[in-house]
């Protein structure tokens, strides 16, 4: 199996320490090793994985190459625009034929914590095994252990038994929802977390691209004429149209597609909030990032790399300081520091970006 890592992403939610130069999946968000080398030496570990592709923007070539090692740049595939993930996905499978006409591709997000190897590696290769032999999408869902809100969700089928254990039939995708929402989930029992994980044989997956978007398989299908000869394609891909693999595809296959229900530990690392969830919590639930203090206040995130940082009086902020900006946010409020970005784009303050 080819392993693919998405890692074309801005990480607006992660600003200021993120910035359009060094996003979210380059940085050391938790412990000292970048997000990207963390899911490279992740997959590095998994036997049954030959080898190693990254998808990202062209701006993010040079970077990946000097600071994550075991990636050579023949093994970069660049997108020429950001169109989500289902073009970056299928661009991916485009190149990875044009290597091995028979590949099995696992895709992965490049900057989500997975603690528990033997689980997750487990969870890949019966993926891998399935997606073989059923010539058929599979992908990976975590056990939810609370109603998040943060999160899709997958419903499985809990009647069928099949081969595997932990192995069900997919029967839908659901959009983050809404608390209730999310525990009803919870309570039913046949919902897991969507972790962004998907198996498949690059046939299978060009197959489904075919039947269910076949706007997009009809540009995939002349890109791929161009890669054959050599050339670019960046005029064919700026016709296609963004759209997100769930969208696009997984709440259409329905089920013809599996899902693995995985227990390992995992968190997306969506926002600040999830940072603060996965940190040692030092005296009154603060968590304390480099220099800077708490005092008469509890459940703060303070991370401040240089300057000294003092939050006195407050309780459930986020305060992150850098050289040349501050962000201070309530943790109800994590989700619009991404409006924050779109300001200042708009207003021209690019140095900031």
């Amino acid at each position: 199996m080819y392993a693919v890592i998405m890692a074309g992403g801005s990480g607006t939610r992660f600003w200021p320490y993120s910035r359009t130069s060094k996003p979210k999946q380059l940085l050391s968000i938790v412990g000292e090793t970048n997000m990207l080398q963390m899911t490279v030496d992740r997959l590095r570990k998994i036997e049954t994985i030959q080898d190693i592709y990254v998808v990202t923007r062209q701006d993010l070539v040079a970077a990946i190459l000097e600071e994550v090692h075991g990636i050579p740049e023949g093994n970069i595939i660049v997108e020429p625009a950001g169109k989500n993930t289902a073009p970056c996905i299928g661009l991916s499978a485009l190149q990875l034929k044009l290597r091995d006409p028979e590949a099995v591709m696992g895709v992965f997000p490049a900057d989500h914590l997975i603690i528990g190897h033997r689980k997750f590696s487990a969870a890949v290769e019966t993926a891998e095994k399935i997606a073989v032999s059923n010539h058929s999408i599979v992908t990976i869902g975590i056990k939810p252990t609370f109603p998040s809100t943060a999160y899709g969700y997958i419903q499985y089928d809990t009647e069928t038994r099949l081969e595997y254990d932990g192995v069900y039939l997919l029967k839908t995708f659901a959009e983050k929802p809404h608390q209730a929402l999310a525990e009803r989930f919870l309570a039913s029992g046949d919902f897991l977390w969507n972790a962004g994980m998907f198996i498949w044989k690059v046939d299978t997956l060009l197959a489904n691209l075919k039947e269910h978007m076949p706007e997009l398989y009809e540009h995939l299908v002349a890109i791929d004429q161009r890669l054959a000869a050599g050339e670019t394609f960046g005029d064919i891909w700026d016709g296609i149209r963004p759209e997100s693999i769930d969208y696009g595809l997984m709440e259409k296959v329905g089920k013809s597609s599996y899902v693995i229900a995985a227990d390992f530990e995992w968190n997306d690392l969506g926002s600040w909030n999830a940072v603060y969830d996965v940190s040692a919590k030092q005296e009154h639930g603060n968590v304390i990032k480099g220099n800077g203090m708490v005092l008469h206040g509890q459940n703060n995130f303070v991370q401040s790399r240089s300057r000294f940082t003092a939050v006195v009086g407050v309780d459930n902020l986020v305060v992150v300081d850098t050289e040349d900006a501050t962000l201070v946010v309530s943790k109800d409020q994590v989700e619009a520091v991404k409006e924050v970005v779109e300001w200042l784009r708009k207003n021209g303050r690019v140095e900031l970006l």
